[in-house]
């Protein structure tokens, strides 16, 4: 079969949320009954109650798989998005930023649903962050908004981990695999956290198995998906079931299994680590970007480990500058 050149270098799924950060008290926490640093699910009622209550700040665009494209714009590279989100001012805000980013974006909203996803995050004097979360319209993502054409027409399509919970969202997962397979492109999915992977163990391993070409996750997912600390024993178990396993160790850098050729990235220093959030994301954007582009491992781990470095240095899961500016100060081309 003869491939056309792909329009976009990356397509992600995943859920479309808006972050909505706001300065508190601890008194403001404790009067709500909300334990300081926790992260936790509520319900469109309980978080419309808290999001009125919350002090004027700042509203952006969130969900893994979206600052993963975002990410991959900022490189220069071509993204597009598949998410829900509602007709509503949430929604407006999640769609204009990530057009705003060069993402190409055109889900259909959700017509009379819930509302778009947010994740309220409320920040005491001391930098802590207690984050209350409704997934809403980004839950209801199916396998009526996985367009095949612009699957086949991405030479990644990326699949957000935390999307594997709802059972819609996961037969939308098969669905765009199943599309980019059929027009000889890629899959990658990300574990996305320790506790998808505790659920869904059995039936992430078989969708890796059976649909997976890439898989990125960090050690601490990929030890609880086997199940064991060994980190070589279950790189290589990984790296047996994939085309290519990138496992990322915090400032240890990462580690890239292809076959019999595995590949150790270091991490990128900087000088101090103000937020993790979205380092994960942002090394995905530029491995997947640098897998689509034909690097190698390894300059594609050193464009990942640059975007992370990147995010890590200052609050928000985004880049803050040009991804490409700072790629091409490192030496690391673009093809």
């Amino acid at each position: 079969m003869t491939q056309s050149i792909p329009t976009y270098d990356v397509c992600a799924v995943g859920n479309a949320i808006v972050d909505v950060l706001s300065p508190c008290d601890d008194a403001f926490l404790a009067d709500r009954s909300l334990a300081p640093g926790s992260m936790q699910l509520v319900d469109e009622a309980q978080s419309a109650d808290l999001y009125d209550a919350m002090a004027p700040g700042v509203e952006a665009s969130g969900g893994s798989a979206g600052n993963t494209v975002a990410g991959v714009g900022s490189f220069g590279g071509r993204a597009a998005y598949v998410g829900k989100v509602a007709p509503d001012t949430l929604g407006e805000v999640f769609s204009h930023d990530i057009r705003a980013a060069g993402v190409h974006f055109d889900t259909p909203v959700l017509q009379g649903g819930a509302g778009t996803g947010r994740c309220l995050i409320n920040v005491t004097p001391d930098g802590q962050r207690t984050m209350c979360t409704f997934l809403g319209a980004a839950n209801q993502l199916g396998v009526a908004d996985i367009d095949a054409a612009l699957i086949g027409d991405s030479a990644i399509v990326y699949l957000e981990g935390y999307l594997f919970d709802p059972a819609p969202a996961r037969a939308a997962f098969e669905a765009a695999a199943a599309a980019a397979h059929a027009a000889g492109r890629k899959v990658a999915i990300t574990l996305s956290d320790t506790f998808v992977v505790a659920r869904w163990r059995t039936e992430l391993l078989a969708f890796i198995e059976a649909s997976a070409d890439i898989v990125l996750a960090n050690e601490g997912e990929l030890a609880a998906l086997f199940e064991t600390d060994d980190f070589d024993a279950a790189a290589a178990r990984l790296a047996a079931m994939v085309e290519i396993a990138a496992i990322t160790r915090g400032e240890h850098g990462s580690v890239i299994i292809s076959g019999d050729q595995s590949v150790t990235v270091a991490a990128v220093p900087v000088d101090k680590v103000v937020d993790t959030t979205g380092a994960g994301d942002q090394y995905a954007a530029g491995f997947l970007l640098g897998v689509a582009r034909g690097l190698t491992l390894d300059q594609s781990g050193k464009l990942g480990s640059l975007a992370a470095s990147e995010v890590i240095a200052h609050w928000g899961p985004r880049p803050m500058v040009r991804l490409a500016d700072l790629a091409a100060q490192h030496g690391l081309a673009l093809t």
